[in-house]
């Protein structure tokens, strides 16, 4: 229990996730407008069809879009819509489709979700030649996707040459690529790249493209940048539960996230304020924070003592128990006075550490 005096004011945003963020109001606003009144339903409504065209103007290319409901369910429509159940996805270890989503790719798609053994959450070529093997034995799961998650679940990004070198690998070996874009916005905030020169000029095939940590209430869109590999799609959404009845309503606040940039400026301030935090934290004796943030993640080692009444305090969730390794996540409506009431409260339990 805490109870000793003195205790700093928690902050009022949680640094757990980037999840516990609200909505942007910019959404609200357009949820409202298309509240009233009706229209057609499972995404046949004219909303929808603008959302797909800014998708077509964002790629700067045809490309084939469908909405969801959430991360989960559109990495499953969007892996399970090119996949054969003797086929294999070769993904990090540490990606989300292999740790985060309860088997839901493998019971869906029938295929075996490979984890591959990395240094830092990204995948190389040399972490992928060991599987070539496997092609044309009836032995093996014959490789076919390669999917990696950009910014990666541990802040990592992928730069666009490293993409591109990926996709190059993956074609030349009848592989597809697939990109989990949950923070796609981060990422390409973060680099300076556009859509076009980070997705669609490196040669990946479909994505996820995150909306729900960026500001949405709810809903990811499916992107087929390869639209001959959406054939099957529309089948695949409805049988894995991802059709939305209506459908205006994701439409709404992906065009709402899109108009102005609003997407990017939303991620640019996560980004900044996760630069801020591990700033200011790096002054404080005791704590020890891995690299430089990429995007919106901060990873810090610190005591377990010290941990624990942390998380009491103002949850955040443990990274890996084994090394006293925490995550620390901002958000769009991350403040500069949350992180700074975050940085006392870490000051505060650092000086009466047991």
């Amino acid at each position: 229990m805490i109870s000793r005096c003195d205790v700093p004011r928690p902050p009022e945003r949680s640094f757990a996730s980037d999840n516990t963020a609200g909505v942007s109001p910019e959404v609200i606003d357009a949820l409202n407008a298309v509240a009233a009144g009706s229209a057609m339903p499972y995404g046949s409504d004219d909303l929808t069809a603008l959302a797909y065209q800014a998708f077509d103007d964002l790629f700067e290319t045809n490309v084939a879009t469908l909405f969801c409901w959430g991360g989960t369910g559109a990495n499953v429509v969007g892996l399970a819509s090119v996949l054969e159940p003797w086929q294999a996805v070769l993904s990090p270890d540490s990606a989300h489709i292999v740790v985060d989503e309860c088997g839901a790719p493998a019971r869906f798609t029938g295929a075996t979700i490979t984890p591959v053994p990395t240094s830092d959450g990204r995948l190389r070529i040399a972490d992928l030649d060991p599987f070539l093997q496997w092609a044309h034995s009836e032995h093996h799961p014959q490789p076919r996707v390669v999917s990696v998650s950009q910014a990666t679940e541990t802040g990592q990004l992928y730069s666009v040459d490293q993409l591109g070198d990926i996709a190059e690998f993956a074609h030349s070996h009848n592989m597809l690529v697939h990109v989990d874009g949950a923070r796609i916005a981060n990422a390409i905030a973060a680099t300076g790249a556009s859509v076009n020169e980070m997705l669609v000029a490196t040669g990946v095939d479909l994505m996820t493209f995150g909306l729900t940590k960026n500001g949405a209430m709810y809903g990811e869109a499916v992107v087929f940048i390869d639209p001959s590999l959406a054939s099957n799609a529309r089948f695949v959404r409805k049988q894995a539960g991802q059709l939305a009845s209506k459908g205006r309503y994701i439409a709404a606040q992906a065009l709402a996230l899109l108009q102005d940039d609003l997407w990017l400026t939303n991620a640019a301030h996560a980004n900044a304020l996760a630069t801020t935090l591990a700033e200011q934290v790096s002054s404080i004796s005791g704590i020890d924070i891995h690299g430089r943030p990429e995007v919106n993640a901060v990873f810090a080692q610190l005591p377990r003592s010290v941990i624990d009444d942390l998380q009491r305090w103002s949850f955040f969730w443990d990274w890996d128990t084994n090394e006293n390794l925490v995550r620390w996540m901002t958000s769009f409506e991350t403040t500069e006075a949350d992180v700074e009431r975050f940085v006392a409260g870490l000051r505060h339990f650092m000086s009466i550490q047991r």
